[in-house]
């Protein structure tokens, strides 16, 4: 996986997205595309980034049953994206079955996307795990539980923070991808995140790839944010 930070492109609508990356033409460009966009622009959108050469991940995050889970992932195999994601909390069956289901709708001759598993989200604390999901473990020792049984599925990796990626490594394995959005430059606000971090200290930490969003698209000059974090990060 090429190793560029991912741009969150949360944004209401395809022509608001589009317009945002036209000063980025002719830059090689890995972005994600979540609920927001993708409900409101439906494949479509994923057509137009990939006529600009953008690297996708489809950010949807699937969690039902196993049987409607591979199903789904049928369908988003045959989509041309690079990379897709289910909660954790879905279970060892259902995430095995994400994998099937890529794997029996990816086209002939091409490789199936890659897939990952959100542990815990970044705008989860610890306090609110314990109090309000009623999981009464540490956090840490939670996300490492969660990516065990991701890694056993066979999924290629998971959604995490920065701070838990160098144990999922060390527990796990060195090539399980650790994707980690909480990305921000070190003025920036955190907002709704709590586990954020800088693309510096998630090098330090051996993360696989960061995902930025509002620290690159509420920027005042976005592509020079974009390099900035890019300069971080390499």
């Amino acid at each position: 996986m090429k190793h560029l930070p991912i741009i969150a492109l949360d944004f209401p609508s395809g022509q608001e997205a589009l317009a945002f990356l036209e000063p980025f033409e002719g830059t090689p460009l890995f972005v994600k595309v979540g609920m927001e966009l993708f409900y409101q622009e439906g494949p479509a959108i994923l057509d137009a980034l990939k006529e600009k050469d953008c690297r996708i991940f489809l950010d949807l995050k699937l969690h039902d049953i196993p049987t409607t889970v591979q199903k789904a992932m049928n369908r988003l195999a045959a989509l041309g994206v690079d990379l897709v994601n289910v909660h954790a909390a879905g279970g060892k069956k259902m995430m095995h079955a994400a994998v099937e289901g890529l794997e029996s709708g990816t086209p002939a001759g091409q490789s199936r996307p890659g897939i990952i598993a959100v542990t815990q989200l970044t705008s989860t604390s610890e306090d609110m795990m314990n109090k309000e999901l009623l999981i009464d473990r540490p956090l840490q020792e939670t996300v490492l539980h969660y990516g065990q049984l991701a890694y056993e599925s066979g999924l290629d990796g998971v959604v995490c923070s920065v701070h838990e990626s160098k144990v999922l490594h060390e527990h796990i394995s060195p090539s399980f991808l650790t994707v980690t959005p909480g990305i921000r430059l070190p003025n920036d606000q955190t907002d709704d995140q709590k586990r954020v971090a800088t693309p510096a200290f998630a090098k330090e930490q051996g993360v696989s790839q960061i995902v930025v969003g509002r620290s690159i698209t509420k920027a005042e000059n976005p592509k020079e944010a974009y390099h900035q974090i890019l300069k971080e990060w390499e």
